[in-house]
């Protein structure tokens, strides 16, 4: 049985004539007759009534009759869908990232592309930089949003963010009340250090610079729980301004510039560049940076 052989059935039920079904259907009447035989032979049951000059239903073929029409409504709603598909990606994407890009960058860029493409599903796989590098090599998830610098041969790397690092004290520190302050008097101040990573780097090397060895409070792992230790006064921290716009606006954190010291964070979509990319992958690309990226096979 196959979808011509429904076609045909419907149509000759339709005319209740083979020889205007073979009009309608542009072929010859011999044809329309086989087609019918073979399918009421694959069936094991006569479906139509040839008699007087008009063709009928037998009582197999009034059974029959909606599970053919249910069959070519789904096939035509099958194509559409898959037509569907070229005009609209749909599917799922998934990114990894760390705790505060998951939580402060990606919510905007998903907002906006959800709303442009609500039949993508986004997924966020919370990871520290390195694991997400990890997840992107092993074609874990899609996407990765990093910190750069980065270079790896392997990836295809992206600018779609650039921030601030602040200097971030309590409204009742003794450094609340300062537009600026000198790294010198900053270093003499309990500091909130991030565990690893490139701000924690950065960090380091701005001390280091100045040959001051700042006073190290705690090491922590999460800019989440830093922020929750600053406004609990437990000491100062360096974290993305991003991260503390509510807090600023509420006042309970106040932002220190370091007079001669700028902070920056670039962040990078990355993704294998031997992995092609889905239809519904190539226009996260397009709208997370503003461009296209390159095929496979042109790389």
């Amino acid at each position: 049985m196959d979808i011509d052989q429904l076609k045909t059935f419907l149509e000759v039920n339709r005319q209740k004539s083979f020889s205007r079904a073979a009009e309608k259907l542009h072929v010859t009447q011999p044809s329309i007759s086989a087609q019918i035989r073979s399918l009421e032979t694959y069936l094991g049951y006569r479906l139509l009534e040839r008699g007087g000059g008009k063709v009928t239903l037998t009582a197999a073929g009034r059974v029959f009759e909606p599970f053919a029409e249910d069959c070519l409504s789904r096939l035509n709603h099958m194509v559409m869908t898959l037509a569907d598909l070229e005009r609209s990606p749909r599917g799922s994407l998934s990114v990894s990232a760390n705790d505060s890009t998951a939580l402060y960058v990606l919510p905007v860029f998903f907002s906006r592309f959800r709303k442009q493409y609500p039949r993508v599903a986004l997924n966020i796989v919370r990871a520290e930089r390195v694991k997400s590098l990890e997840l992107v090599l092993d074609r874990e998830v899609d996407f990765g949003v990093v910190s750069l610098p980065l270079k790896d041969p392997r990836l295809h790397i992206e600018l779609i963010h650039q921030d601030t690092f602040v200097l971030v004290v309590s409204a009742n520190h003794p450094l609340a009340g300062l537009d600026k302050a000198p790294l010198h008097v900053v270093a003499q101040h309990r500091l909130l250090l991030p565990k690893q990573g490139r701000r924690r780097e950065q960090i380091e090397e701005l001390f280091a610079k100045e040959k001051l060895i700042p006073k190290i409070a705690m090491e922590l792992d999460s800019n989440e729980l830093l922020k929750r230790l600053i406004l609990n006064e437990l000491g100062i921290g360096f974290l993305p301004k991003i991260n503390v716009l509510d807090e600023l606006q509420a006042g309970s954190l106040k932002i220190v510039t370091i007079e001669q010291v700028e902070l920056t964070r670039d962040l990078a979509l990355i993704s294998r560049k031997d992995r092609p990319l889905t239809r519904a992958g190539n226009s996260f690309f397009t709208f997370a940076t503003g461009g296209v990226r390159p095929a496979p096979e042109d790389l």
